[in-house]
């Protein structure tokens, strides 16, 4: 079985985010970067978990964007991709990015694809099923359980007030959540190992975005607290009221 699974780079969540050039792009000054957590944790473990009960299993990593993502590449070889393949462009919108992707995809004749729910930083959550049209393959969001048998994998995915159980034969693109897998570190033979797997770097298809960014906005200062005294009911209601207005 043939794997395919997709890392994104995205700032650390305690990252102080700022905007460059009129507020239309982010800046990456003093910015460490780690790899999406729903591409690492949950869409990577998988893949190595299923990997680890059919040692055939080959795991390809596809990211797309410049040199300054093959840190986080490398990272998840050491985690327990086999190898990598990095698309040599900037990200573009979401449209280019499964794009690009879709290519690769195509060429490589995968049986699975995964990806994390969405990117923590512009949580748009629609690659997965982007690829998954332009393969023409059955797509699965927000995974919560994967399991597999043969060629037919049953999916649990997390819908509005519960579950929903579906049985779907490969290929399919799935999108992974928590509880498909546990987070794991890479160790020392990961690490060591990661060094000497191959990273392919492919140059990008002729694609045009479909959106562009016209600009970023911080939210708004979060406003000092009001204390009350109990003896302040009044004064609580009043400002419950007049200046929070929320009855």
């Amino acid at each position: 079985m043939k794997i395919l699974v997709c890392i994104s780079k995205t700032p650390d969540t305690t990252a102080k985010i700022a905007f460059t050039d009129n507020n239309t792009k982010f800046s990456e000054e003093g910015v460490q970067h780690i790899i999406n957590p729903y591409d690492e944790w949950y869409a990577l473990v998988r893949a190595v978990e299923l990997k680890e009960k059919d040692a055939s299993t080959i795991i390809h990593l596809i990211n797309v964007g410049d040199p300054s993502n093959d840190a986080i590449i490398r990272k998840a070889l050491a985690i327990g991709g086999d190898e990598a393949i990095r698309v040599n462009t900037t990200a573009g919108d979401d449209y280019y990015v499964a794009s690009q992707i879709a290519e690769i995809a195509k060429e490589g004749q995968y049986d699975l694809i995964l990806t994390g729910k969405e990117t923590i930083d512009y949580n748009g959550a629609s690659v997965g099923g982007m690829i998954a049209e332009f393969l023409q393959m059955p797509f699965i969001s927000f995974a919560t359980k994967f399991d597999l048998e043969g060629t037919t994998a049953t999916v649990t995915r997390e819908i509005e007030g519960g579950a929903e159980v579906n049985e779907v034969s490969l290929p399919v693109v799935v999108s992974c959540q928590q509880g498909v897998a546990e987070q794991r570190i890479p160790n020392m033979r990961g690490i060591m190992g990661a060094r000497t797997k191959p990273l392919k770097v492919v140059e990008p298809k002729d694609v045009a975005a479909l959106t562009e960014i016209q600009s970023f906005d911080l939210p708004a200062p979060k406003q000092g607290v009001k204390l009350f005294a109990p003896e302040q009911a009044e004064d609580l209601v009043k400002a419950l009221r007049d200046e929070a207005k929320v009855i």
